[in-house]
């Protein structure tokens, strides 16, 4: 497993280092790999260049001098102190309730928003929600809209019975701070771990400026948060029904089952637990498949095969995310981080190296085999969602020796 594991390392590296070169150098990857690269100039520095190296040789020396015990010893003492504190019971019920009342305070008045005036894509959703669940459009745009049953039925539950489409994603992105905060707290088994994820889930200007939207709903995010916490629960083969779930709400998160079936590998389950879900997931894999090839979806018609766009998808990852100013500047230390824990025997710390690897990468290689879908800043949110995670790693039990 220490093979795996830094092989999962190596990698998440690489690539963190490969989406640091495109923040430095915006123009690089699409003066190589792009069709219109003749005026670029691809070594002009981005406007986050500077300060991602500095942020980067600042946090990388700091944590290499603590990671070798070379700080001053009273600093060295503070930042052990600070990670191995916890928070009694109570207190974290006070905590979690202010700070969900804060979040929904600030956030309720975005219900009133109408989003037709706000985005684009919302004229075609609107029209989808019109001939659901039975109606038949010419359109592509509206037919794939239609193809994602559970979240079409979510939306038209919350527009007609609910009298608000923003109601139930709302609800939906409460649901994924709490469950950031659970999965945290289950793997660091530290409930300060916990609040730390949140805290830096909703300081996120991506996450928070899609909350409420319903065009770019977080459905298929806390299925997915859902279908991996539940891997060490006693109804653990529910784990692959909320991976439907989060399939049928947002296709983007087919080849995550990759990642799901890592973190049960690695999960302190019976083999006989593994086993099960290995066979339900490869089950569900292949049923898939046969329905979107043999089935009338729009799926298999817009395939198209350019390896060049991987890297001009992974140079969108700066631009997309220039707001979150937290991830941009310290994504590089935390990956490192993680894999100093890894190497230390927290198991899960290469889980979530691979959980953010995957969410990084999606992307990318979504484009590489379609012209029909685009990078859009919200389908980075599961990437901050681990990236939150991984910070709360710091702060677990078995990461102090």
């Amino acid at each position: 497993m220490s093979k795996i594991s830094n092989v999962v390392g190596i990698t998440a590296v690489f690539f963190i280092l490969l989406c640091a070169v495109s923040i430095i150098f915006p123009a690089l990857f699409s003066s190589i790999f792009g069709k219109f690269s003749e005026n670029l100039n691809p070594f002009e520095l981005g406007i986050f260049g500077i300060p991602l190296i500095i942020s980067n040789i600042t946090f990388l020396s700091f944590g290499i001098l603590y990671y070798k015990k070379k700080l001053p010893r009273n600093i060295f003492d503070l930042i052990n102190k600070i990670r191995i504190f916890e928070i009694p019971k109570k207190p974290t019920l006070i905590i979690l309730l202010i700070i969900f009342s804060v979040y929904i305070g600030f956030s309720i008045p975005e219900l009133s928003l109408d989003e037709s005036e706000q985005w684009d894509d919302y004229e075609i959703l609107e029209d989808a929600l019109e001939i659901w669940p039975y109606g038949e459009s010419e359109n592509i745009f509206i037919e794939e809209q239609n193809d994602r049953y559970v979240r079409m039925f979510l939306l038209d539950f919350s527009l007609n019975t609910l009298q608000n489409i923003k109601i139930l994603p709302f609800i939906a992105s409460i649901f994924t701070i709490f469950f950031t905060y659970l999965l945290t707290v289950q793997i660091s088994q530290k409930r300060f771990a916990g609040i730390i994820s949140m805290l830096v889930l909703i300081q996120s200007h991506t996450f928070l400026r899609f909350d409420t939207v319903a065009v770019y709903e977080n459905f298929w995010i806390l299925f997915y948060l859902l279908s991996i916490y539940i891997i060490r629960k006693k109804w653990f083969l529910a784990s692959p029904v909320f991976y439907i779930l989060a399939f049928f709400s947002k296709a983007f998160v087919g080849p995550y089952f990759i990642m799901t079936l890592f973190f049960a590998f690695r999960t302190k389950i019976t083999l006989t637990k593994k086993l099960s879900l290995l066979l339900v997931y490869t089950a569900i894999i292949l049923t898939s498949i046969v329905i979107i090839f043999a089935g009338d979806t729009i799926y298999p018609e817009i395939i198209s095969l350019d390896s060049s766009k991987f890297f001009i998808g992974l140079a969108t990852f700066g631009t997309l995310l220039r707001y979150d100013f937290l991830l941009l500047l310290t994504i590089l230390p935390v990956v490192v981080g993680l894999v100093l824990l890894a190497k230390n025997h927290l198991k899960e710390a290469d889980s979530i190296l691979l959980l953010i690897l995957g969410t990084l990468i999606a992307g990318p290689i979504l484009i590489m085999f379609t012209n029909f879908y685009e990078i859009l800043p919200y389908r980075y949110i599961p990437l901050i969602v681990f990236f939150a995670i991984g910070i709360g790693m710091f702060f677990s039990k078995k990461s102090i020796s």
